[in-house]
């Protein structure tokens, strides 16, 4: 399979899952530090499987980039963003139905329990509307508990798990997109305190598996173009665009959805995919856009009369502001980040009792289910019963009081011009209540009593119910509540503050979002694309860095959190503090499950056997990728499970050990038959068909193995298509060995522009790599020997400060003595072998921030695997660079290399620009700069 488009994709190559340290059982109660499964906690999937996702380019004979026929390419680009467009169009019907099915039920079950109450009928209709609700609720719950565990909560937490690399069990499968969908309509319609934005996020994303998932006779899609996409490094493109264009079609917020998609779910990104993901919630806006047009025209029931903007505030014509609010705009995002902290910290607890002691059984997620349900009825119904009426205000041009669905003044209990300020916000749909909030020039609709409780009540509603059995979102439920703190401190700054109600309710959702969910930029983005007021840009912005920096002193953001309590194993952008003064070999298993390059049927069929065995065995170590080696016990290759059992399954076999070579596959199969079926769908080795005949005889994997597996990451050029490694690299071999002398270092140095040496040893073997930069210091630093002898670090530390430059004069005669190299090379460089597609090659250089690798033969039939025969710096990479390969020298005596002018013109041959970025080959050797920031020159030292 290969990726045409020129992407970076910043992936890791994760070919097994992820071990688990030696903790003991007693750890595993609530799974804090175990990675017993995805949703085993909230969602009922009980040790669920967890697999990680291998986004690494294939790289061996069968899927031979440069195979690939122009009309092929064409066809796959076209797809690509045919795929985007298909999602783009689903998730703008999903979200359309989404919101016409709740406002329509939501409003219908207010309707008719208003009219009740109008005829004095309080008691039926509570009965109305507490029964309405538990069966929504119940038809949410069931669905989530028996049909699809994964669609319960919002989804974001394992969508952004997906695309770190994560693959568990019905994540993105089609009965989860189908229990999201109805399970979203029947949770946010039965009044509970939640939203279906997370939910759309979620079904986004189904839908994007869904459409890369072709080529599966269960749904009859086995177009070759479907095939194209039967690999997680493209279904991760087009899972990115999904959860783009959920967060479009749940706010109406295009650009919201990419920056949502860019900030918090995607951990790899590009220019390409950003392309794309615009494009897909461009299509979202365009469909929706006509959707509620025609809605508007009263064919859509109680859907379709608030336009394209949800919250619209710009027409209140009251969102001034003046330089002092900005103390008022400070305390707000203060106690957003502080109280954000709070709901995170407290969500947290609640769920972790969830899953240790509620979760056991289904019936136990229903009934916790309906005892919240039951207590949100109570406290929409009941609590306006406590308070007086309000008398309607002077002077307005709402209807006062109102007993329709929307409105600003609900009259409830009250007489004739009167209305209940708590039924107001409380016996009201989520977003009619927001409405109400945000609404200009109403400083007098609520008093400071009410407005704490409301914003107490859904508070504490908001993290206790996110943990029930159905499909919940956070957005609303914080908007909802910071809204409603956000107006209570405009109450009380009324005499300070000139600025309105309505937008301390505005500046208190943006700084709760900030402080729980710790996002800026997309927030920001969201909120002012949800109230369609540019005006209130600065503000916004201040009162979200604010609340960010505040919340991030005391915990994490609430989705993070999610991911850490579910036992997710997701990889930081950063390095863990536990891992400081590590190596590799810490952490790596002591079982190598490795096969040769002609393996024999039972020895593979045993070993997949076994591994399938421990798979839920904790303290076992488990992978999905198999080292390939030859006799000599030395890496040629990686071979991966799935591509085992497909090369099992087409028995390929013979009787005799010999190579049949990739013509001879390619005869019984078709390249994408080794892409992968689908998210958490796995093939058991059991369910493969090999008699005992079999057992006997040989399997040739070289077709299918990984022939670089030291790549991580994937990208594509088209001049590159078919070239390798050795294809670019230079002839010349400039070296050292690691005690080198010192007339052949000063003469390397002024004859060559090379910035990177390898360090060899008597076999020309790497060893280490070493920078002029270093040399140069090396050089002015004296630590010379008469003999050919290792001095070691301590003595070079203690005979010179590492950052103390001196004087570059050096008047002795040094020419026949030596110096040490080994103190201040690295010795871990990046290292890749010469057969490696120049492709991967190039995005392994760009994503990690090289400036040169070696490169070593990679020979697997003699000893020599690992000896240098190149240097690969970022010319190498460049269109129209090639090189014509010169005999192989070394340096040896009084040899001078002669100057390789060719690729660079005047005093840049010598002098380029050397920055930080230069010296990250490593952590060995020392990080050195002058005080002047200049690059020193070989010049400026004088060895007589």
């Amino acid at each position: 399979m290969t990726n045409i488009e020129e992407a970076d994709g910043r992936s890791s190559l994760w070919l097994s899952t992820f071990l688990l340290p030696e903790w003991q059982p007693s750890e595993l109660i609530l799974g804090e530090n175990s990675l017993r499964g995805s949703q085993s906690a909230l969602i009922g999937v009980e040790d669920s499987p967890i697999e990680s996702l291998d986004y690494e380019p294939v790289d061996n004979e069968t899927f031979d980039e440069s195979r690939r026929l122009r009309s092929e390419d064409r066809m796959y680009m076209v797809l690509k963003w045919s795929f985007a467009l298909l999602i783009g169009l689903f998730t703008a019907i999903v979200g359309f139905l989404n919101n016409f099915s709740v406002e329509n039920i939501s409003g219908y079950k207010l309707m008719w329990t208003s009219s009740l109450m109008l005829k004095e009928r309080f008691f039926a209709a509570f009965l109305l509307l507490a029964v309405w609700n538990l069966l929504l609720a119940l038809s949410a719950a069931c669905l989530c508990a028996y049909v699809a565990p994964a669609a319960a909560g919002s989804g974001i937490p394992e969508v952004k798990a997906y695309l770190n690399g994560i693959d568990s069990d019905s994540i993105l499968a089609p009965s989860t997109l189908f229990v999201k969908i109805v399970g979203s309509i029947c949770g946010v319609s039965s009044g509970l305190v939640l939203g279906k934005e997370g939910p759309m996020v979620h079904t986004g994303a189904c839908i994007a598996s869904f459409l890369g998932q072709g080529g599966s006779s269960r749904f009859g899609l086995t177009w070759i173009g479907f095939k194209y996409f039967k690999n997680d490094r493209d279904r991760r493109d087009l899972i990115t665009c999904g959860a783009a264009a959920g967060v479009a079609a749940a706010f109406r917020a295009p650009v919201g959805g990419i920056l949502f998609a860019l900030e918090e779910a995607a951990t790899w990104w590009r220019s390409t995919l950003l392309w794309r993901t615009f494009f897909t919630t461009a299509v979202v806006a365009v469909v929706l856009r006509n959707l509620i047009n025609f809605c508007q025209k009263g064919k859509c029931g109680l859907f379709g009369g608030d336009g394209f903007i949800i919250f619209d505030v710009s027409k209140n014509d009251s969102t001034a502001y003046n330089w002092y609010d900005l103390l008022a705009i400070l305390l707000i995002g203060a106690l957003g980040g502080f109280l954000g902290a709070l709901y995170n910290f407290l969500m947290d607890k609640i769920l972790k009792f969830y899953k240790g002691y509620i979760y056991g059984k289904p019936s136990f997620k229903i009934f916790l289910t309906l005892f919240i349900s039951l207590i949100t009825s109570f406290c929409t119904y009941g609590l306006p019963w406590f308070f007086d009426c309000t008398p309607c205000p002077e002077g307005i041009g709402d209807k006062c009081p109102t007993s329709d669905t929307a409105g600003n003044y609900k009259k409830f209990n009250c007489p004739v011009g009167h209305y209940n300020e708590v039924a107001t916000l409380f016996f009201n749909t989520n977003n009619g209540a927001i409405r109400n909030l945000f609404n200009g020039k109403t400083e007098d609709q609520f008093s400071q009593t009410t407005l704490l409780l409301h914003f107490v009540v859904i508070y504490i509603l908001g993290f206790v119910t996110y943990g029930v059995a159905v499909p919940s979102g956070l957005f609303i439920p914080v908007i909802l509540a910071g809204a409603s703190y956000g107006r209570f401190i405009g109450n009380m700054m009324d005499s300070f503050s000139a600025m309105d109600h309505g937008v301390f309710a505005l500046l208190g959702s943006a700084a709760f979002l900030g402080g729980t969910m710790r996002m800026t930029v997309s927030v920001c983005v969201i909120i002012l694309e949800l109230t369609n007021d540019l005006l209130m840009l600065p503000p916004i912005m201040l009162a979200l860095l604010v609340s960010k920096t505040v919340g991030d002193c005391f915990n994490k953001g609430v989705y993070d959190q999610i991911v850490h309590m579910k036992s997710l194993p997701f990889m930081e952008s950063h390095a863990e503090a536990f891992m400081n003064g590590m190596t590799v070999g810490d952490v790596i298993g002591n079982t190598i499950v490795s096969f040769s390059d002609v393996e024999q049927v039972e020895n593979i069929y045993s070993k997949l056997q076994d591994s399938e065995d421990t798979y839920r065995d904790l303290y076992h170590p488990h992978h999905n990728g198999f080292p390939v080696i030859n006799s000599d016990q030395k890496l040629v290759g990686l071979i991966t499970r799935d591509h085992l059992v497909v090369l099992l399954n087409g028995k390929n076999f013979t009787t005799t050990r010999i190579r049949t070579g990739s013509n001879a596959l390619l005869e019984r199969f078709d390249p994408y038959d080794f892409g992968k079926v689908g998210s958490g769908i796995v093939t058991k080795i059991d369910d493969l068909d090999i008699s005992v005949n079999y057992m006997d005889m040989y399997v040739d994997v070289n077709p299918i193995m990984n022939r670089s597996p030291s790549t991580v990451v994937e990208s594509m050029s088209p001049s590159m298509i078919g070239m390798t490694v050795g294809d670019v690299i230079e002839g010349w071999i400039v070296s050292f060995s690691d005690v080198e002398k010192v007339r052949k270092i000063r003469s390397v140095l002024e004859s060559t522009p090379y910035n990177a040496f390898p360090v060899i040893d008597s076999d020309r073997k790497l060893v280490g790599i070493i920078t002029r930069h270093r040399l140069i210091m090396l050089l002015n630093w004296r630590n010379f020997t008469t003999t050919k002898i290792r001095t070691g670090s301590n003595e070079l530390v203690e005979r010179v400060d590492p950052y103390d430059f001196g004087d570059l004069d050096i008047s002795v005669n040094y020419k026949d003595m030596y110096v040490d190299l080994n103190p201040i090379m690295n010795k871990s460089p990046y290292t890749v072998v010469k057969s490696m597609s120049l492709t991967k090659a190039k995005t392994m250089f760009r994503e990690l921030g090289l400036r040169h690798v070696c490169v070593v033969a990679g020979n697997s039939s003699n000893s020599n695997s690992d000896v240098i025969v190149g240097m690969l710096t970022r010319h190498n990479f460049m269109e129209g660079f090639r090189v014509i390969h010169a005999p192989e020298r070394t340096l040896s005596g009084e040899e001078r290399i002669p100057p390789i002018s060719s690729f660079f013109t005047g005093e840049s041959s010598r002098r380029e620009d050397h920055d930080d970025a230069s010296e990250s080959e490593g952590s060995g050797g020392l990080q050195i700069r002058s005080r002047s920031a200049r690059r020193l020159n070989v010049d400026e030292i004088t060895i007589v």
